[in-house]
């Protein structure tokens, strides 16, 4: 009974969300202008935080060829599609 109530408060708390730190900076809308550069290009960490920088955003979404995407929107995430050989094959914002 005891360790039911204790798996419990952690279940709880595992549900709680954190606010972000008080000097991080407010999410911005991704901007698709300038995206168009990166087409064609291996798939990289390098690429993908030049990709964040151009574009604003914090979340980056790698899709790997013949993968499927939920249809949700959320202006501050950036999704790259990638082709079999994983070059950019495009970016979308959202």
């Amino acid at each position: 009974m005891r360790n039911s109530a204790l798996l419990a408060t952690l279940a709880l708390g595992a549900c709680a969300t954190l606010a972000p730190p008080p000097d991080a900076p407010p999410p911005r809308a991704c901007q698709s202008e300038g995206l168009a550069q990166f087409v064609g290009q291996p798939a990289t960490e390098q690429l993908g935080a030049d990709m964040q920088r151009v574009s604003g955003v914090r979340t980056l979404q790698w899709v790997t060829h013949g993968s499927m995407v939920t249809m949700d929107f959320s202006p501050q995430r950036l999704r790259v599609f990638l082709t079999v050989d994983n070059r950019v094959e495009r970016a979308n914002c959202g």
